[in-house]
């Protein structure tokens, strides 16, 4: 059970992240929000945005909050596995062989354009998502403790791309997007058009070892199991769904549970409600979600599913823990 006391630090330290970002990516709270729930989940975070909309921004903005190293990789079709993971190289002057390690291993990374980039680069940089660590000519090497992967793709009807496996896509916490900035925000950006790096204003507000403990604190919030049966209840109705080829996996379950955590402890609450899930339902299982192809063709979206599903299913009268 997380107590009081951890309560009030992981919603000051939350609010810091978020202001912080917010400094340098303008009206798009909502999406700042998930990002960090995906962060402290220890998920990654899949972006579907046209160009310019801030991507790098943001993966850059979410390094430097949190005193951490960054990097980017602008996956290309001829893009190979050792570019992302790094690769042995032989040393002379030693005899022996050296590992350079990829950008793979920082603790914020932009994966920009993932389906540009070959199946089998896209499968070394997932498998590393998932397990933490890459293994390279037989020799295993931890990601950092405090690793995500921040990967754009464009829309699939644009030309020259590889379509993510549904397998690849259930590897993402968290989909979403960032959109383009209202009015003002949109004011304020041309405003500050001799800035060429708005994130190289930030400093760290919260250290590496914090964003951990509060990771942790985030795994003792307490679910109610009336909570956990709407979840599955939820997961369920979408494989059901006559619409739906592929419906939301026990690890798409999984992810919203993780996600609800920190989404209730960041309102301050050390226990999920069912709003916590509606609130998360569309960016933790929208794209877990695989139309049937007549009727994807017909205009059924992934959103339209989730939307239906939540108002299909009834979520539990009685919020234990309140």
């Amino acid at each position: 059970m997380v107590t009081p006391a951890e309560v009030t630090a992981f919603v000051a330290a939350h609010r810091a992240l978020a202001d912080a970002m917010g400094r340098v990516i303008l009206g798009k709270q909502r999406t700042i929000a998930l990002v960090l729930t995906a962060l402290l989940a220890r998920g990654h975070v899949l972006l579907e945005d046209a160009p310019g909309t801030g991507k790098t921004q943001l993966a850059k903005a979410l390094a430097a909050v949190i005193d951490g190293k960054h990097a980017r990789v602008q996956f290309t079709p001829d893009l190979l596995p050792a570019d992302v993971l790094g690769v042995n190289v032989y040393d002379q002057a030693s005899g022996n062989f050296r590992f350079h390690p990829g950008p793979i291993f920082a603790n914020v990374v932009l994966a920009d354009e993932i389906n540009r980039a070959s199946p089998k680069t896209q499968s070394a940089l997932l498998e590393v998502m998932e397990e933490g660590h890459a293994t390279i000519d037989g020799q295993t090497w931890q990601t950092p403790t405090l690793f995500m992967v921040i990967a754009t793709q464009n829309p699939v009807e644009q030309l020259g791309v590889y379509r993510l496996p549904e397998a690849q896509l259930d590897r993402f916490l968290i989909k979403t997007t960032i959109g383009y900035p209202d009015r003002e925000a949109g004011l304020a950006i041309l405003d500050e058009a001799s800035d060429l790096d708005r994130s190289a204003r930030l400093s760290p507000v919260v250290a590496a070892d914090q964003v951990t403990a509060m990771a942790r604190a985030a795994t003792n919030v307490a679910v109610d199991r009336s909570v956990l049966d709407y979840i599955l209840r939820l997961a369920e109705t979408t494989r059901a769904d006559p619409r739906v080829a592929i419906g939301v996996s026990v690890r798409g379950a999984l992810a919203l549970v993780r996600a609800a955590k920190v989404w209730a402890l960041a309102a301050g609450r050390p226990y999920v409600i069912p709003d916590d899930v509606k609130a998360l339902a569309g960016p933790v299982l929208g794209h877990r979600i695989i139309i049937d192809p007549e009727h994807q063709f017909a205009g059924v979206s992934q959103a339209a599913v989730v939307s239906d599903v939540l108002a299909a299913t009834s979520p539990p009268a009685d919020r234990a823990g309140a």
